[in-house]
């Protein structure tokens, strides 16, 4: 009799765990079937990005933006909608930059445009000689003796050997945050970064430096350029540069974070967060980054009302502003959220753009609920491509939230990651360059796993 019970108690736990496996899989064919046939994600970036366009933080898009993100959220019947203020940076580029000049032999433009936050030139310019670093470390070792006087090219390329781009692009990321008052402390009086793209073209990507008490003027210049000036300066013959721009760093500015919910029914003070930052860079439209992770963030409440899912814990989007330069709106998020107590099982941030969703990375889980989350999951997602599920995962936005909330797992969305640096923080960044269906098939990869965790939590 008692194995007859044992084996009948297993038939029943395995009945059990098939009937939820069964009906999880068809409400994932239902979110999926729901983000392509009535999918509203592509038709909204369009309107963010043509009808508004760059969205610098403290510039007045930023604030149509926000005035227009809060009422499409109403529009679409949310529980609650709102708005949560906060402080941000107001940098200004100013007049936009002409080329730069190579003073060799001949003169020789080149495609710049300052870095966010820099400061500005003299109102003639800067005119100096110009000496390649490939390294901080570098600077180092050429010393004051060196370095004075002039400007400083930081010319490290992306290491192309890495597979996802993202990593290129931090390992290659101090010259342009760190490299300028690196420079200056040697007494530099310019810089000049690399632009931090694999991509070989004309196109200069901006993005910001962090000041220490040194501080000089620095631009990007193109890859093309970089190239083209490395091998002047290779030939041995004596090179000058000149630059011009005329950014400011003005005061703060009131601006908000955009947040909409769909209530919980038996956890309401129980959160999952989705979000994108609503800011961009000002040479573009700001399509890839990151207008495809806000409007994925909406359209998961979107899908998840229209399917007449209700949510057992509270589901929130939020546009976050500042991530560009300053990550205040994340930080305030945050902030908020430890103030008013708020229990967040998980937050996942989609930034990398709107490709073709490959899966999410995960931090805040033991390798025991990771690999549950991939015994479990994993066949879920798989008919759908978006089964990758790694550890090691977040975003700039949601990052604060694990000293709110150090429980919390937050989760990076990960698509294709080939072509995003192709038009990062450039003026490439614009609404054509997005595919409709990658878009699509991103946002219901995202609303399917919103829907796991909001069901089974983490085991």
């Amino acid at each position: 009799m008692k194995i007859k019970f044992t084996s009948l108690l297993t038939l029943a736990v395995f009945l059990t765990i098939a009937t939820a496996n069964a009906q999880d899989s068809l409400t994932i064919r239902k979110i999926y079937d729901e983000a392509l046939v009535n999918g509203k994600c592509y038709s909204n970036l369009h309107d963010l990005c043509k009808n508004i366009g760059p969205r610098l933080s403290g510039s007045a898009n930023a604030q149509k933006a926000v005035e227009w993100g809060k009422k499409l959220m109403e529009s679409y019947g949310f529980d609650r909608v709102y708005l949560q203020e906060v402080m941000v940076p107001h940098w200004v580029r100013g007049e936009k930059e002409q080329a730069a000049i190579i003073n060799g032999k001949t003169r020789t433009p080149v495609p710049v445009c300052a870095l966010g936050m820099s400061i500005a030139t003299p109102a003639t310019g800067i005119t100096a000689d110009i000496i390649e670093v490939h390294s901080l470390k570098q600077l180092d070792s050429l010393g004051e003796a060196n370095i004075k006087g002039k400007i400083v090219f930081f010319n490290r390329p992306f290491d192309p050997r890495f597979i996802e781009t993202g990593a290129a692009y931090g390992t290659a990321g101090d010259q342009r945050r760190a490299g300028p008052s690196a420079a200056a402390k040697y007494g530099a009086v310019g810089a000049i970064v690399r632009s931090l793209t694999e991509s070989i073209d004309d196109y200069p990507h901006t993005g910001s430096l962090a000041y220490t008490e040194f501080k000089v003027p620095a631009a990007a210049i193109s890859t093309k350029g970089a190239n083209l000036l490395s091998d002047m300066l290779k030939s041995g013959k004596h090179i000058k540069f000149y630059f011009k721009q005329s950014c400011q760093q003005l005061p703060d500015v009131l601006s908000y974070n955009v947040i909409g919910e769909l209530t919980g029914t038996e956890n309401p003070n129980k959160y999952i967060t989705i979000g994108g930052h609503l800011d961009s860079w000002d040479l573009a439209e700001g399509a890839s980054d990151d207008g495809t992770g806000v409007m994925q963030s909406l359209e998961v409440l979107r899908i998840l009302k229209a399917t007449g899912y209700h949510p057992k814990n509270t589901i929130r989007a939020v546009f976050f502003m500042n991530e560009e330069n300053g990550d205040k709106g994340g930080q305030k998020y945050a902030e908020l959220a430890a103030k008013n107590k708020e229990d967040h099982i998980a937050a996942i941030e989609t930034d990398e753009g709107g490709f073709t969703p490959r899966g999410f990375g995960f931090t805040g889980l033991s390798p025991t609920a990771l690999q549950n989350v991939k015994l479990n999951w994993k066949p879920l997602l798989e008919p759908y491509e978006a089964d990758r599920l790694v550890a090691g995962g977040g975003g700039t936005d949601i990052e604060p939230l694990k000293t709110a909330a150090p429980t919390v797992v937050l989760i990076g969305y990960l698509p294709d990651s080939q072509r995003y640096f192709d038009m990062h923080h450039s003026a490439k960044d614009v609404f054509e360059l997005v595919n409709k269906r990658e878009l699509e098939l991103g946002s219901a990869a995202i609303t399917a796993l919103v829907y796991l965790i909001d069901q089974h939590g983490f085991q």
